[in-house]
Formats: C-alpha cells, sequence, structure tokens
C-alpha cells in the first residue's frame, strides 16, 4: 500500500480521504482548519502541521484545493509541500485551475525532480465520497501507470487525456462549458413550463424519460422542487469554472456563445446567493417571472 499525502480537507477533500482510508492507503492529510483533520485522525489518518510535513512524509500528494492561489500556497515557501518533497515524488493536483495556471505549477514542480499528474475531476462531492469521481488524468505514461493504485481510490472513471500537464485541466474546461450551459437550459425550462401552468413535477417526469433526461437535470430538479439550496455542490465553483473555460477559450480564440449566457446567470446567481448552490439562479429566473417553482404533490 502507498503512503498518500493529501492537501485540503474540504467537501471533496474529506470524502477523497475516506476512500484513500478505505483502500488500505496511509494517509497524512493537512488543511488550514483544526476540524476536519481531527476527524481524519480518528478514522486513522495522521494529520500534518504543514503542507512541507506532508512531502516528507508521503510519496503521492494530492492537492484538492479551490484556486490556484491556493495551490502555489500549498507548494511554496519555507512549509510548503515543495521543501519537503524527495525527489521522485508525485504531485497530483485534482484541483480545477485551469490550463495555463497547471503548466505554470508543472514547471514549478518538475524543476525539484518531482512528477506531476494534472488531474481534475467530475462527479462532487457525493462523487468524492462513494469514490466514483471521473478523473480526468494528464501526465506521461509512465508516472499515470504507477499512480493509478492511488488514483483509483478516489475515482471510477479514469481517463489518461494526454500526457503534458494542461491537457487535464483542458477536458475539464470543455466539460465545464457542457454543464453550465445544461443547468442554463434546464433553468430556462423549469421557469418556462411553470410560469404557462405546467405542473412541475409533469416537467421532471417527461424530461426524465427524453433523450435530455440524465443525472444533473433530475437532480437539479429534485433539488429545486424541495428548495433544497445549501450543501452539496457550492455556486462559486462552477462560476469559477465557467471562468476558466471563458479564459482558455480567448487563448485559442474559440467563441462560446451559449457559455458566455450561462456565465452570466452563474456572476447574477454568485452575486445575489454566494453561499448556496448552482441551482440558486432558479430564484432570479422564479423573481422574474413571479413565480415558485417547488412540489405540487
Amino acid at each position: 500500500m502507498a503512503k498518500v499525502g493529501l492537501i485540503g480537507v474540504g467537501n471533496m477533500g474529506m470524502g477523497m480521504s475516506r476512500n484513500i482510508l478505505k483502500a488500505g492507503h496511509e494517509l497524512i492529510a493537512y488543511d488550514v482548519r483544526p476540524e476536519p483533520l481531527e476527524t481524519l485522525v480518528k478514522e486513522g489518518a495522521r494529520a500534518a502541521a504543514s503542507p512541507r510535513e506532508v512531502g516528507g512524509a508521503a510519496d503521492n500528494i494530492f492537492i484538492m484545493v479551490l484556486n490556484v492561489k491556493q495551490v502555489k500556497a500549498a507548494l511554496l515557501g519555507e512549509d510548503g509541500l515543495l521543501a519537503g518533497l524527495k525527489p521522485g515524488s508525485t504531485v497530483i493536483c485534482t484541483a480545477t485551475i485551469g490550463r495555463s495556471q497547471v503548466i505554470e505549477v508543472a514547471e514549478l514542480v518538475t524543476a525539484k525532480g518531482i512528477y506531476i499528474i494534472d488531474a481534475p475531476v467530475s462527479g462532487g462531492a457525493p462523487g468524492a465520497a462513494a469514490g466514483t469521481l471521473t478523473m480526468m488524468v494528464s501526465a506521461p505514461t509512465e508516472t499515470f501507470e504507477a499512480s493509478k493504485p492511488v488514483l483509483e481510490a478516489v475515482g471510477r472513471d479514469i481517463y489518461h487525456v494526454g500526457e503534458e500537464a494542461g491537457m487535464g485541466q483542458t477536458v475539464k474546461s470543455a466539460l465545464a462549458v457542457l454543464i453550465g450551459t445544461t443547468y442554463a437550459g434546464i433553468f430556462e425550462a423549469l421557469t418556462l413550463a411553470v410560469k404557462a401552468g405546467v405542473k412541475p413535477e409533469m416537467l421532471r417526469d417527461v424530461v426524465s424519460t427524453s433523450v435530455v433526461g440524465n443525472f444533473l437535470f433530475r437532480d437539479t430538479t429534485e433539488n429545486i422542487l424541495t428548495r433544497n439550496f445549501k450543501g452539496q455542490s457550492n455556486i462559486g465553483t462552477m462560476y469559477k469554472d465557467l471562468s476558466l473555460a471563458k479564459n482558455m477559450a480567448n487563448d485559442c480564440g474559440v467563441p462560446l456563445f451559449a457559455a458566455s449566457a450561462a456565465f452570466e446567470l452563474f456572476q447574477a446567481g454568485k452575486a445575489v446567493n454566494p453561499d448556496e448552490d448552482n441551482w440558486t439562479i432558479i430564484k432570479i429566473l422564479e423573481n422574474i417571472a413571479g413565480i415558485e417553482i417547488k412540489k405540487t404533490e
């Protein structure tokens, strides 16, 4: 079994940590907050006082934080991860930080003789808890194969999308475009139908058995109908992912018509209800239409 480190024990990192332990690996974890570390210690992990301590104790280290600023904070400085890592260790960046940013981070890491895997994930907190994350892995084949047992502890569908850092983030940004525009379509379809007099349950049932009746539609609609707006998928994360996709599109000279409209919806939702989940955007459309979409049965 491997000696695994994890930096960032938030909603995603907690689920990943538990699955690393469940797979039988040793785990040393670090977070700026003591509470999640105390929980993990009770479950068999070791808590580190700094990222440097994680680096000194583990051979494969996951970084699961929010943005590139936090990734660099974890890596750099006297108490940073790079100060403790041994040459030949592997950093696994599962944070979604964007293509150009992960390339910059990779240069910092590889200059120290350390391997890096660009591996953003999809599946949210539920996927992290269940160990069923989709992983978009970019790394040399040899590095990917060597780290596969560790990746399999947290992911179910693991795709080797490229050899160079940046390709994982590229695929994740393309996925964010599709997810963001799908959310926008769900919100507008629900608002239109309910305003016109259709029961939301009826629309849910019809769409669920149609060609677009996917998990995202069913889960989003159920949360809206039950007015469940907190605790699953904070809007700030999707907003960040769409921002990164737009930045990459600018770099590549690719227009994003639908995704840009979706981005504006997420920006509005984040401005109004920053502590709620993605589907909080429905409240903005409800206010415009003068309705509330909730269970009628």
